[in-house]
């Protein structure tokens, strides 16, 4: 049963809006999963399988509660950043996970600050519900931390684009309705000017998708091709050749999803987080000098948190993420690198190798070896992607210099040919 949007808007007061939440909750959340979380994250997983969440989601996303800062028209609930800090720490406990990560903290931003209100109609509401799950497709295989010499083009035709060329590491693009795409529609000029920023439909004629397996066994990642597809006009955001711009949003918000702890985004790519380490090593029993890393990363995560929580603010009271957004990326890819590691070595042998006769060893697929892989192993493969998904360490650090620090851009001998003129 779908629930109605909550009766809550920026007049309520903090007590009106404690009282209606709570009461959303024991009407529409199932009684095992509010029984399940006090136990915290790991406890809810047990009881709530992942499919039966995506059934449900659908209410979760009607109350208003997935987009609480939002227009109402748009999904939301349109209340102020403190006022949605109310809301929120009722249904905390929960972990009331938002689907469609890569819609909201992706393609909704640039919406928001380029699109058209008919543009906004029509794809948030939805991009809400996780009826349409979106994916992006920036990079390519010749243009990956120098995201601007992206080689796709788009030519117009009348009311259409035609889109032809390769996107490469799309995540979830194979399970993806519609994805966010940057082309060159003008080749005449320097590399940053000539780009367009569309939204694109992956149910379109002259659209394949590849799926490419990562070392941890699962697939997350896409090579897609695109070969003359037709995209409406009105599926183009922004003004022509304007698609770097547009494209700021979108990459500010993709930073802050993958800043960790405190970013409101994905919490972590790759393994657990510190408490499920520190419960796991109380469980155990571990020495000092086990102690002493799991305190400094325990440390860390803390930092990363409050660093985090700064941009969080930011964003509610009306503004962008911005070059600081990199702050988080740059620390989250480093100390989720050490702490799946640590988990790895903490967990020992038992990590990395199996004895005869396990479930991995009767079957010859590799998708069966990822299901019985160890946990921790799997965290620790994954997270050697962090440094390089969401923008590159090395990219994020210059963001960091030159943005954050007022440091001067390196040089680009190249910066004001024309795109066609560049070496490649």
């Amino acid at each position: 049963m779908n629930s109605e949007r909550l009766p809550i808007d920026s007049s309520s007061s903090d007590d009106e809006i404690r009282a209606a939440v709570a009461d959303w909750v024991a009407e529409h959340v199932p009684q095992s999963w509010r029984d399940a979380a006090p136990g915290g994250r790991r406890a809810i997983r047990e009881v709530r399988p992942r499919k039966d969440y995506e059934a449900w989601y659908p209410t979760f996303a009607a109350s208003g509660l997935a987009v609480t800062t939002w227009p109402v028209e748009y999904g939301g609930l349109d209340l102020p950043p403190a006022k949605a800090r109310v809301a929120e720490a009722v249904i905390a406990p929960l972990n009331l996970g938002r689907l469609n990560p890569l819609g909201l903290h992706n393609t909704a931003p640039a919406l928001f600050a380029h699109g058209t209100e008919e543009q906004r109609l029509r794809f948030l509401p939805p991009m809400v519900a996780n009826q349409e799950r979106w994916c992006q497709m920036f990079s390519e295989p010749g243009a990956g931390s120098d995201l601007a010499s992206l080689a796709m083009r788009a030519e117009r035709d009348g009311d259409e684009w035609i889109l032809t060329g390769q996107k490469v590491w799309s995540t979830w693009a194979h399970e993806s309705e519609f994805a966010i795409c940057l082309a060159r529609t003008d080749p005449t000029v320097p590399k940053r000017r000539g780009i367009t920023y569309f939204l694109v439909d992956l149910s379109s004629p002259g659209v394949e998708v590849r799926p490419l397996r990562h070392i941890g066994g699962e697939i997350d990642f896409n090579e897609v091709w695109l070969e003359e597809v037709r995209v409406p006009d009105f599926y183009r955001v922004g003004t022509a050749g304007d698609g770097w711009r547009v494209a700021g949003a979108t990459l500010a918000g993709e930073r802050q999803m993958v800043a960790g702890a405190g970013s409101g985004g994905v919490d972590r790519i790759g393994g657990g987080g510190i408490d499920s380490l520190l419960n796991q090593a109380q469980q155990d029993g571990i020495g000092p000098v086990e102690r002493d890393r799991l305190m400094r990363l325990y440390s860390e995560e803390k930092i990363r948190a409050w660093t985090n929580d700064r941009v969080r603010a930011t964003i509610k009271a009306g503004g962008t993420p911005g070059p600081a957004a990199s702050i988080g990326k740059v620390q989250q890819s480093q100390i989720n690198q050490a702490l799946q590691l640590a988990a790895a070595d903490l967990a020992g042998m038992g990590s990395v190798a199996w004895m005869p006769g396990d479930p991995s060893e009767e079957q010859d697929s590799i998708e069966a070896w990822a299901a019985h892989m160890p946990y921790a192993s799997k965290g620790m493969l994954r997270s050697r992607a962090n440094t390089i998904e969401g923008g590159t360490t090395e990219v994020n650090k210059n963001v960091i210099g030159e943005k954050v620090l007022g440091l001067p851009r390196e040089p680009d001998p190249y910066h004001a040919l024309a795109w066609q003129d560049v070496p490649r």
